[in-house]
């Protein structure tokens, strides 16, 4: 197989290039889904009592050897883990569009021979 040069004027060389150059931003990314709950604690003296003014409570949603798992979050780290699981969702769109771009060079290259 050939080895191809860099042409700076293909656009998808120049995007599969940018998405790769960005990876290891995606080193803090967390799998699973970031779930809210509201839920009431079950005192009886507690505002949430009325089941109106629900308790909200935060979860880490993953497969850990193959089976659903959830972790709570706490307050503090709400906002870092729901980031950090947006991640993992960017890291998979870019994977896709590296993934689509290679198949479209492999099936131009593979027409030509």
């Amino acid at each position: 197989m050939g080895v191809r040069t860099f042409m700076a004027s293909d656009p998808d060389l120049q995007l599969r290039g940018r998405l790769i150059r960005r990876l290891g931003l995606f080193r803090e990314m967390l799998p699973g889904s970031f779930v809210e709950h509201k839920r009431s604690c079950g005192r009886p003296n507690c505002h949430c009592a009325d089941g109106k003014s629900l308790h909200t409570q935060y979860q880490i949603s993953v497969l850990v050897d193959g089976k659903p798992k959830t972790f709570h979050i706490p307050d503090a780290l709400v906002d870092q883990v729901r980031e950090r699981i947006a991640l993992r969702k960017r890291f998979e769109a870019a994977a896709a569009a590296i993934c689509k771009i290679n198949l479209d060079r492999f099936l131009k290259e593979k027409e030509k021979s």
